[in-house]
C-alpha cells in the first residue's frame, strides 16, 4: 500500500538521523581512545609494540569498512559472543576509527620537533611524562584539523551499517522511499541531513588547516 509523505515519514527519517549521530559519537569517542593507544604504540621504543600497531593499522586501512562490519557481526557470535546490530556497528566502526585516528595522531607525534623531546629527556622526564606534558599536547593540536576531517568521513561511513540491519539515516530514507514511492523526496531529505551535518564540519576542518599553516 502506497502512503503519502506525512509527518510520520518525516519522523522516521529524523529517527534515522538520531541513530546516525549516536553511532558516530560512540565510534568517534571509542576510536579516539583506541587511536591514542595505537599512536603511542606506533611511536613506542619497543619494536614489538610498533609492529603490532602497524599490523592493526594495515588491516583496517587495507580492507573495506563493509568487510570489517561483516567480520564483527558474523565473527563475534562464532566466538560465543552474541551481539545485536548496535553493538556490532559500534565495535566495527570504533576499530576502524581507531586505526585511522591512530595513524593521524602518529603523524602528529612525529611532527613535534625532536629537540623538544630531547630537552624533556635532559630534564629527567621519563617516556610517559614526555608524551603527556610535552609531545601529546602539541601533536593533538597539529592533528586537530585532519581529525575533524576524518569525523566527516566517519559520519558518512555509518551508512554502511545498514547492510547488517542497522537503521540509520540512509536506511530510513530507503524505507520511506519504499512505502511512499517518492524516492526523490525521501533521499533528498536524507541528503539534506547529511549536508547539514558534514558541510559545516568540512569547512571548519579547512579553516583549521589554514590557521595552522598561517601559524607556521
Amino acid at each position: 500500500m502506497i502512503r503519502d509523505f506525512t509527518l510520520t515519514e518525516f519522523w522516521l527519517v529524523a529517527a534515522g538521523l538520531g541513530a546516525t549521530l549516536a553511532l558516530s559519537a560512540i565510534a568517534f569517542i571509542g576510536g579516539s581512545l583506541a587511536g591514542l593507544l595505537v599512536a603511542l604504540a606506533r611511536t613506542a621504543p619497543a619494536k614489538g609494540l610498533r609492529m603490532t600497531a602497524a599490523a592493526f593499522i594495515d588491516f583496517f586501512q587495507g580492507t573495506p569498512m563493509l568487510l570489517q562490519l561483516f567480520l564483527v557481526f558474523y565473527g563475534l557470535p562464532v566466538l560465543g559472543w552474541k551481539v545485536n546490530v548496535w553493538v556490532a556497528a559500534a565495535v566495527g566502526l570504533t576499530l576502524h576509527a581507531g586505526a585511522f585516528l591512530g595513524e593521524i595522531w602518529r603523524g602528529g607525534i612525529q611532527a613535534v620537533p625532536r629537540g623538544q623531546t630531547e630537552a624533556a629527556a635532559a630534564l629527567g622526564l621519563g617516556y610517559g611524562a614526555r608524551m603527556r606534558y610535552v609531545v601529546l599536547p602539541q601533536a593533538l593540536r597539529m592533528s586537530f584539523a585532519p581529525t575533524v576531517g576524518f569525523l566527516v568521513q566517519l559520519i558518512k561511513g555509518t551508512s554502511l551499517a545498514a547492510i547488517i540491519g542497522f537503521v540509520e539515516l540512509s536506511r530510513s530514507g530507503q524505507l520511506v522511499s519504499s512505502i511512499t514511492y517518492k524516492p526523490l523526496l525521501a533521499f533528498g531529505l536524507v541528503g539534506a541531513c547529511y549536508f547539514a551535518i558534514c558541510f559545516p564540519l568540512s569547512r571548519y576542518s579547512a579553516r583549521l588547516e589554514r590557521r595552522f599553516a598561517a601559524g607556521h
